[in-house]
C-alpha cells in the first residue's frame, strides 16, 4: 500500500471515529447530569470515557506482554461501561430531556444503584488507568532480537534472480565405489611436487652454537698478514681501519697492527731479523 491511499485510510479512520464518539457523547453527557454533574463536568465527562478508549488502544499498539494485556483489559472495560451507560440513555426517555436534572436511571433501586456507582467511578478510573497507561508507554523499551536464527530474510518483493542468487549451491561429491565392486586396479595416487621455495626472509640473529666457527689466529700470523697487505701502502693509508678490512679481524687488533707497522717503518730492522725473516718467506714459497 503506497503512501497516499495510507494517508486516506487513516482519515477515514478519524472520521468515523469523531462521528461515534459525537453519538456517544451525547448519552454520556446526559447520563452525567443525572447523577449530578454540572453542566461543565457533564460536557466534559465523555472525554474521559471514550478518551481513555482511545489511548488504551494506542497503549496495546506500543506495549508488549503483560502491559499490553493490562492495557486491553482497560479498553474492554471502558468500552463495556460506555456501552451499558448508552444502552440505559436509549432505554430511558426521560434521560434525553437536558432539563431533567437529577432522577433515577431505572426503577428497579439495586439496578440505579450499580449504574451510579458505574457512572461515578469512571472518572477516576480514568485517573487511575490513564496515568499508569502513560507511565508504561513512557517508559517501554522495545526488545531487540538477540537470536540471529529467529531473523528470516524477507522473500517478498524480490527477483526470481536474486531468490535463486540467494540459495545456497550445493555442489556434488564424487563417492568412490567400494573395494569389492572395483573392476580395475586401483589408481596409484600422483606425486605432487613440492612448490620451489623462494629465498627466505631473516628471522632474527643466528645463536652462537649454529655460526660457523673462525679460526684464531696468533698475533704473529696477523702480523704477517697485515705486512704482505700493506706493503705497497703509503703511510697516509696505513690507518687501523684500513688494515681491519684488509686482514679481516677486530677494530682493537687493527689499531695494534697499524702502530706495530709504523713503528717498523719509522725503526729499520736488525738485519739478521730481515735476513731471517727474508729465509722464512723463501721457505714458505718453496
Amino acid at each position: 500500500m503506497n503512501r497516499k491511499a495510507k494517508t486516506l485510510l487513516v482519515t477515514a479512520l478519524v472520521v468515523v471515529v469523531t462521528m461515534a464518539f459525537r453519538v456517544s457523547w451525547n448519552a454520556l453527557r446526559d447520563i452525567a447530569t443525572t447523577v449530578g454533574a454540572d453542566s461543565t463536568a457533564a460536557l466534559l465527562y465523555p472525554f474521559v470515557v471514550d478518551g481513555l478508549m482511545a489511548l488504551a488502544l494506542v497503549a496495546t499498539l506500543v506495549l508488549t506482554g503483560p502491559d499490553r494485556k493490562f492495557a486491553l483489559r482497560v479498553l474492554a472495560g471502558y468500552t463495556l461501561a460506555s456501552l451499558v451507560l448508552n444502552y440505559v440513555h436509549g432505554l430511558v426517555p426521560a434521560l434525553h430531556e437536558h432539563a431533567a436534572g437529577r432522577m433515577h436511571l431505572v426503577d428497579y433501586a439495586p439496578a440505579n444503584c450499580v449504574l451510579v456507582l458505574l457512572a461515578t467511578s469512571l472518572p477516576v478510573g480514568s485517573i487511575f488507568f490513564g496515568s499508569d497507561l502513560v507511565a508504561k508507554v513512557l517508559h517501554h523499551r522495545p526488545e531487540a532480537v538477540t537470536n540471529q536464527d529467529q531473523i528470516t530474510p524477507a522473500t517478498v518483493n524480490r527477483l526470481g534472480s536474486d531468490l535463486r542468487e540467494s540459495a545456497p549451491t550445493t555442489v556434488p561429491v564424487p563417492v568412490a565405489p567400494p573395494a569389492s565392486e572395483s573392476t580395475g586396479p586401483a589408481p596409484l595416487p600422483v606425486p605432487v611436487e613440492p612448490a620451489p621455495a623462494g629465498p627466505r626472509r631473516p628471522t632474527g640473529p643466528v645463536p652462537k652454537a649454529a655460526r660457523t666457527p673462525r679460526p684464531t689466529r696468533t698475533p704473529d700470523q696477523l702480523m704477517r698478514e697485515a705486512r704482505e697487505a700493506t706493503a705497497d701502502w703509503s703511510d697516509a693509508e696505513l690507518t687501523g681501519e684500513a688494515i681491519r678490512k684488509a686482514v679481516r679481524t677486530s677494530s682493537a687488533n687493527g689499531r695494534v697492527l697499524r702502530d706495530a707497522l709504523r713503528a717498523e717503518r719509522t725503526t729499520p730492522a736488525p738485519l739478521h731479523l730481515v735476513e731471517a725473516d727474508r729465509r722464512a718467506d723463501t721457505a714458505a714459497a718453496l
